[in-house]
């Protein structure tokens, strides 16, 4: 059995497809297991309740946890699982002691490994799922303000993340592996909105605000801490004059080239319109 923690998220919900498709059981954590809607044969479980019974492969994504990664990490060590895999980050290699985005990765990095003998740390860049972020700027007009407009990252489509995760949980990447991944493109900002608004048919542009206005910005939003917000900022900052480099990973691990940024745009520009 596989655990699949944020089932209905961003990774999850693929992950969970993906996993039920070639024929595994899995067992899907989330919130709210009597109203969601996971494919045929798929257990649903109530996150504050984690069921391990029988399980032997978890996927961690922290951000579903909501800090409680330790309890869950508790019960999978008890429970006698073989493998957990995490939803880490790209960002826990950068020599930043206050990247609290690294930090948080860290520790679950570690906190994995102590749970289990088996273990695979997942570190993505950049998601192309971020763009979503714009979602109500692009509804209502043709500018999106944001920091940093030729911050170049590697955004990589979260069905490609899934299908890499899959692997990992089924066995087919060693334990011990970390493999970074992105996107098969380095993009500006700006880059991504002209890419958003070709799809769209629309002539987006992309304006660069202050740093402070946009730390401002991003602290508006819920779940944002200010270590938060300056650590990415701090990382948006970098990869103007170091733009993040596409990793080799993500095509070693699946056999071909990941998805581009405007094959994401294509597959989400309804929830532009």
């Amino acid at each position: 059995m596989i655990l699949v923690t944020g089932a209905t998220g961003t990774v999850g919900r693929p992950l969970v497809a993906d996993l039920a498709a070639a024929g595994h059981p899995v067992r899907a954590l989330t919130r709210s297991p009597r109203t969601a809607t996971f494919p045929a044969g798929v257990e649903s479980c109530d996150s504050a309740h984690p069921d391990l019974d029988g399980v032997t492969s978890v996927f961690v994504n922290p951000a579903a946890l909501w800090r409680s990664e330790r309890t869950l990490f508790d019960a999978a060590r008890a429970a006698g699982v073989t493998r957990v895999v995490t939803l880490s980050s790209s960002s826990v290699l950068t020599g930043d002691s206050d990247h609290a985005v690294a930090n948080r990765h860290r520790e679950l990095e570690a906190a994995a490994e102590d749970a289990a003998p088996e273990f695979v740390h997942l570190r993505p860049d950049a998601f192309a799922a971020n763009a979503r972020q714009w979602i109500g700027q692009v509804r209502t007009g043709d500018t999106v303000a944001g920091p940093y407009a030729h911050a170049v990252t590697a955004p990589v489509h979260e069905d490609d993340l899934a299908a890499v995760a899959a692997r990992a949980l089924t066995g087919s990447i060693p334990s011990g592996e970390a493999p970074v991944l992105t996107g098969p493109q380095p993009l500006s900002f700006t880059e991504q909105v002209g890419i958003l608004g070709a799809t769209l048919g629309r002539p987006l542009r992309y304006r660069e605000i202050p740093h402070a206005a946009a730390r401002d910005a991003m602290l508006s939003g819920p779940w944002m801490t200010e270590e938060i917000a300056d650590s990415l900022l701090r990382y948006f900052a970098s990869c103007v004059e170091t733009p993040t480099p596409v990793s080799p990973d993500l095509e070693r691990i699946l056999g071909h080239p990941g998805r581009t940024f405007a094959e994401w745009t294509a597959d989400r520009v309804a929830e532009f319109r």
